[in-house]
């Protein structure tokens, strides 16, 4: 049997996901990366197109010395009278709890309004019977919270009030209130995003309160089993058009069997709901009906290149990074600190399969640069190259916690390509540990030689280990002066568990 694939693959947790005219729209948390909170579309909930971001300008939010993990957290997107919102905490800067709004999901979004009676994460948005807003939050340490608030001017209502304090288990956050029936449901993420993550619900007859706990909390948790999914919670709802429930709820796919590692972060996944009794039942999400794989390429020397909505950049945006102004090439420029940087010259996407390959070649420049694959400025790895004049010196560099190892070899030719190579050591390698973690190559050729300069362990740039919210973004870097990147290719594939 194969292992549940994710509803949005890659680093994409907290999901939230409101129904409009047929069609579903979903929204994750980015953290650090700009653009902000993907908008994604599917009009059945199996295939999904990201249609857009929230935040694309500066106006919209500053992350310029925003600390590692901080940033944009726990997104909820709801819809009313013909208007998008999309509320947000933007942690560890000035903005706290801020409220976008549109007409077309796909944008533009507007500047946003600030909510500052909000002092705490993961707000909820939700509608009483007579059209006042209610902001639902976890106030760190001290359960959910609650305020009506004025949405055009961000001011409060009335004074916050305590909500409920969870069923009991660690730190319950990740709230949010859907009305079924004659009650209004209250469903909280408790138990830490780790392993002991679930998700546990209460109801009440009114939005305001209060709410009784279900007594079969948790409803659903991976917890100290062995499902291939594990640290599932952060669920929101949605209903179907045939009158159902779906839950879309955050998860890792861990690799290894006595310890695990999960080298992609939190995804989005979606597990079956049902009413029974009056209390919500979830199941924990379906196996998939195959591996999924896919790739993605771009040719920079077309006319027609252009960074699509899937690009990120670490607390700037890709166009402040990476320039097409030349024709031929990607130009980054490297001021020197490289990936050390929180805002280095690296522009990325999602890894979005468990094993994946991933590929540039360098134009001829004065600039030294190529791939990498970052969770953070002290968690990273990469391959770059520096021209000489007898070729190309090649570096390959890996980065735990801040301290670095290096490798350096040469190459003759000119023509280099630089090369990221991913596997799953439970069913492509064999003479692995079976601590888990993924086994990765950084790889450099000219044309008529390759060279492999390193190979590390996976288990150390994933998930647990990292200790971010994110996850592996895979992309291009200059790390001194102007390089030249002809183009970008991925090719992935999951496997069959």
């Amino acid at each position: 049997m194969n292992a549940p694939g994710p509803l949005i693959p890659g680093f994409n947790p907290d999901p939230s996901i409101v129904l409009v005219d047929g069609w579903y729209y979903l929204v994750t948390s980015t953290f650090e990366y700009l653009p902000g909170i993907p908008v994604y579309r599917s009009a059945d909930l199996v295939d999904w197109e990201q249609i857009g971001n929230v935040i694309t300008r500066p106006d919209q939010l500053d992350l310029q010395g925003v600390p590692t993990p901080g940033g944009v957290w726990a997104p909820t997107i709801r819809h009313r009278d013909g208007v998008f919102h999309v509320i947000v905490t933007v942690m560890f800067a000035p903005q706290g709890c801020v409220v976008y709004t549109a007409h077309d999901p796909a944008g533009p979004w507007s500047t946003g309004t600030r909510i500052d009676v909000v002092d705490g994460i993961d707000p909820d948005l939700a509608w009483d019977s007579d059209g006042t807003a209610l902001v639902t939050f976890a106030a760190i340490g001290r359960g959910i919270r609650q305020v009506a608030v004025d949405l055009g001017t961000g001011e409060a209502l009335e004074p916050v009030r305590s909500l409920w304090s969870g069923s009991g288990l660690y730190a319950p956050e990740g709230p949010h209130v859907h009305r079924h029936g004659e009650h209004w449901y209250l469903v909280v993420a408790e138990g830490g995003t780790d392993r002991g993550h679930a998700v546990s619900v209460a109801r009440g007859s009114s939005l305001r309160g209060p709410f009784t706990g279900d007594p079969a909390n948790p409803v659903l948790s991976a917890r100290s089993t062995g499902f291939p999914v594990q640290n599932l919670g952060h669920a929101d709802l949605v209903r179907t058009p045939d009158g159902g429930t779906a839950a879309v709820l955050l998860g890792v796919r861990p690799v290894g069997f006595i310890a695990t590692f999960s080298p992609l972060g939190r995804e989005t996944f979606l597990a079956p709901a049902e009413w029974v009794d009056g209390w919500l039942r979830l199941r924990m999400p379906q196996p998939a009906a195959e591996p999924a794989a896919g790739d993605f390429s771009i040719d920079f020397r077309e006319p027609a290149a252009e960074l699509d909505d899937g690009w990120i950049a670490s607390r700037r945006f890709p166009a402040e990074v990476a320039s097409l102004a030349e024709p031929g090439a990607l130009t980054i420029v490297g001021t020197g600190d490289g990936l050390r940087d929180p805002s280095p010259a690296f522009v990325g996407r999602r890894q979005t399969h468990l094993a994946a390959t991933v590929s540039t070649r360098l134009a001829p420049s004065a600039g030294v640069g190529g791939l990498a694959a970052r969770h953070s400025e002290v968690h990273w790895f990469s391959i770059e190259a520096e021209r000489t004049d007898s070729g190309a010196r090649i570096t390959a560099r890996a980065s735990l916690a801040g301290f670095e190892h290096v490798w350096q070899d040469t190459l003759a030719g000119d023509d280099v390509e630089l090369r990221m190579e991913s596997a799953c050591p439970t069913t492509e390698m064999t003479g692995t540990p079976i601590l888990g973690g993924d086994r990765i190559r950084l790889i450099a050729a000219d044309g008529s030689v390759e060279i492999v300069l390193a190979e590390l362990d996976g288990r150390y740039w994933s998930h647990e280990t990292t200790q971010t919210f994110t996850g592996r973004v895979v992309g291009m870097f200059a790390a001194e002066g102007p390089v030249g990147f002809l183009d970008f290719r991925y090719s992935g594939r999951d496997v069959a568990s």
